[in-house]
């Protein structure tokens, strides 16, 4: 016990800052209070950024078709055909490349649906394998809360707290005294001896992915802690979650908008209950006209919860083809009775909208999930390479 305590300690250096030698404890210490979580956090995070790829891989035969020469059925003609099967079209998602199947959801005997459907050939090409989303719900209840429910979720939003104080401490601890020392913290010294090596790598790989780690934990505990929602929404120009809680029970202006657009869809139910509804493919046309590029789209049908036509169109009409989501609505006739552009929502909306492709690296595609995987692997590594550099004092202490 002697010796554990003594691992964790040693006195102040000569030269050594009253900053450094704390951050040199903190680091220590969180990192070996959180290091196993932290682990988790990054091999989960790794597994899960491929969720959509490994989804479609083992539903290959579904998602992928041959694109021929046949002219593809339109969304009209996919509704009616699946009337005749007793099945009611409530959304349709088109994807931008030929070559992948859409997929639909409806309702057949009350139930909610959702299939994969040849739009060349009009085959129904059945619904996605459950064996990778149950590996998969099981991966993020482990990334969520340990599979602890709200024990487990609380000790892994301490977890990532930890994690974020580590970034920065270890940060400072990189930091070097002379621009001279700046080229051994930022490369590796191969053929040195295992600790060495060890030690550089663990400095080293911590500094060049310092923003990414950070940005993905603080992401994190977006998701995870309500006052780090607030504080985020804030800083990004919104209100206060309280503010707007307190205006709503003072009956203030802060959810006006969201209550007028309630009272027009009720009215729309009663005005328009015996009216023609609009075509699907009017619908998708009039969007085009509206939102003119091409992109993954997906429509939802009007239903007794909102009785508008839904069309989401991915804008990737950017530098770094980031996916920014564009939404219309039409009413049951087809006239526009929105359109919110991602870009002329304000800066919290914004980062409220992308939090989650944000945080598990959806964001820009392949390209970004690959820079995420990489990023959480060294994430990975960082605990590991951290306690073999305590053990080694603590095997070398033992030894005195």
């Amino acid at each position: 016990m002697k010796l554990l305590l003594k691992s964790l300690y040693r006195k102040r250096r000569k030269n050594e800052s009253v900053a450094k030698y704390l951050m040199w404890l903190i680091h220590l210490w969180l990192g070996l209070l959180s290091s196993i979580i932290v682990f988790v956090m990054c091999v989960t995070g790794c597994l899960y950024a491929f969720k959509n790829q490994i989804t479609d891989l083992s539903n290959r035969d579904k998602v992928y078709i041959s694109a021929s020469y046949e002219k593809r059925r339109n969304a009209d003609q996919i509704q009616a055909e699946l009337l005749k099967e007793n099945k009611q079209l409530t959304s349709l998602l088109i994807p931008d490349d030929k070559a992948r199947s859409y997929v639909l959801g409806y309702k057949e005997n009350q139930l909610d649906k959702s299939a994969y459907y040849n739009q060349y050939t009009g085959e129904l090409l059945g619904q996605a394998d459950v064996g990778s989303n149950h590996f998969f719900e099981v991966v993020l209840d482990l990334h969520r809360n340990l599979m602890m429910g709200n024990i487990g979720r609380q000790i892994v939003g301490a977890s990532v707290l930890m994690f974020c104080v580590l970034l920065i401490s270890g940060f400072i601890l990189w930091l070097p005294k002379k621009v001279k020392f700046l080229r051994q913290g930022l490369t590796v010294m191969w053929n040195a001896k295992f600790q060495r090596v060890n030690h550089d790598l663990h400095n080293t790989l911590g500094f060049y992915t310092f923003l990414m780690l950070f940005f993905i934990a603080v992401t994190g505990l977006y998701i995870t802690y309500p006052w780090v929602k607030n504080a985020l929404i804030i800083s990004l120009g919104g209100s206060s979650i309280d503010n707007i809680s307190n205006d709503q029970d003072r009956g203030d202006d802060a959810f006006g908008g969201l209550l007028e657009d309630m009272l027009q869809k009720q009215d729309e139910k009663k005005t328009l209950k015996n009216s023609a509804s609009a075509s699907i493919d009017k619908i998708l046309n009039l969007a085009d006209q509206y939102l003119p590029y091409t992109a993954v789209t997906r429509i939802e049908l009007p239903n007794k919860d909102n009785p508008r036509y839904v069309v989401i169109k991915t804008n990737t009409r950017n530098l770094l083809g980031v996916m920014l989501p564009d939404q219309i609505t039409f009413d049951k006739t087809g006239v526009l009775k929105t359109k919110e552009l991602f870009s002329d929502r304000p800066l919290n909306k914004q980062f409220t909208a992308l939090a989650k492709p944000l945080h598990t690296g959806e964001i820009m595609g392949l390209p970004s999930i690959i820079l995420y995987f990489i990023v959480s692997l060294i994430g990975c590594s960082l605990p590991i390479t951290g306690f073999l550099i305590w053990w080694h004092r603590y095997r070398k202490i033992s030894n005195k």
